[in-house]
């Protein structure tokens, strides 16, 4: 696949980002991203990668509280 098929099936996109830190897990929604739409492969812009690590560093008040199970794959 050259690069004009592949810029070809990407879309601007908001998504939800997840992160696990030291045990805490993060949830950010509605974060704009660049999604290619065969691989599902999510690409951010420098300046939200930044203000994600802001976010996290921080850890401001958050809109709302999720309850998640959590299971092992063994």
């Amino acid at each position: 696949m050259d690069r004009t098929q592949w810029q070809e099936q990407i879309a601007e996109c908001r998504v939800t980002y997840t992160l696990e830190v030291q045990g805490e897990l993060f949830v950010i929604e509605n974060v704009p991203a660049r999604v290619n739409l065969e691989t599902g492969e999510q690409l951010f812009a420098p300046e939200t990668v930044e203000r994600l690590q802001r976010i996290i560093a921080q850890a401001p008040e958050p809109k709302r509280v999720l309850r998640v199970p959590v299971y092992e794959y063994a």
